[in-house]
């Protein structure tokens, strides 16, 4: 589209669906800012898509090795169909299951990566299988996924770009009058079962896939929800290990302050021990010295008795 940033076209159709209006409506505010009202009406003329055409588009956008891969396959079917190559397209139909099915699986994983992406169980990942098969047998469905400018999901009823061919073996005598030779006839009849038989057992592989898919998306969700739990119950525990160690260590300081008192209380013991045993000997020592005295006076007031 003439005048419209490639980048921001990436940008907004790499955005979760329930945030491309606002994205594009800031883009808008940001052209007409930088003087480009041109840019401006462009980007204002995109449309939102829906959840699956953005899944699609951002595998388009993040991953467009994988769609040129994409592409290229669908190029090889539509050949090998159009050349009636039993075998080959036998083989590239195998290929291209496992690599729809692949595809799958990264949109998948690039969902998970977005933040505002929806849960993985309410992903439209059958929209986007369809889109993808839908992109192998019609080249337009291909080119808009190219450009990862998807609006909607597409599907294809059929498979096969172009029509198979009613051929015949034409002889000299048969080139004017039209009749078909019966050993032309007995080949397509032939051909027609072996297709059919084809069909028959490409629906039955389908099917089982459908049921692997399944059970396999189930298993899934159920692995998420279990890893969502022990994720919660990690936290918490990490949480009340986290208040355990902060209550240990303030006790740690608690302890560290009791054994410093402690350690003054005994010092301030010790002395007061000292104290109270030099107190006691001065005490003793001052009491002879008194007992003394007054044995003296005694002595001396007997002696002035006699005297008299």
């Amino acid at each position: 589209m003439p005048g419209l940033p490639a980048d921001v076209t990436r940008r907004l159709y790499a955005t979760p669906p329930d945030r491309f209006v606002a994205a594009r409506d800031a883009a808008v505010a940001q052209a007409r800012q930088a003087g480009d009202p041109r840019a401006a009406r462009e980007i204002g003329k995109l449309r939102r898509p829906t959840v699956a055409a953005w899944l699609v588009n951002l595998l388009a956008i993040r991953r467009p090795e994988l769609v040129a891969d994409l592409a290229q396959l669908a190029d090889s079917l539509r050949a090998a169909q159009r050349d009636l190559r039993g075998d080959t397209l036998r083989e590239l139909s195998a290929q291209r299951r496992a690599v729809v099915a692949a595809l799958v699986a990264e949109v998948r994983r690039l969902a998970a990566a977005e933040p505002a992406a929806p849960p993985p169980g309410k992903l439209p990942l059958g929209e986007v299988e369809a889109t993808l098969n839908a992109a192998l047998a019609d080249t337009e469905v291909a080119e808009r996924i190219g450009a990862g400018r998807l609006l909607r999901a597409s599907h294809y009823a059929g498979f096969g770009e172009v029509p198979r061919p009613q051929l015949r073996l034409v002889t000299g005598s048969e080139e004017a009058s039209g009749v078909p030779d019966r050993a032309t006839g007995r080949a397509d009849a032939r051909r027609a079962r072996d297709e059919r038989a084809a069909r028959a057992e490409r629906a039955k592989q389908r099917r089982t896939a459908a049921r692997e898919l399944e059970k396999a998306r189930t298993d899934l969700d159920r692995a998420e929800r279990d890893l969502a739990a022990a994720d919660t119950a990690e936290r918490d525990g990490a949480a009340t290990l986290d208040r355990i160690e902060t209550e240990l260590a303030e006790l740690e300081r608690r302890r560290a302050l009791a054994e410093q008192e402690l350690s003054r209380a005994r010092l301030a013991r010790r002395g007061g021990e000292r104290a109270v045993t030099a107190a006691r000997r001065r005490a003793g020592e001052v009491q002879g010295v008194w007992e003394a005295l007054d044995a003296e006076e005694g002595d001396a007031e007997s002696g002035d008795d006699r005297a008299d």
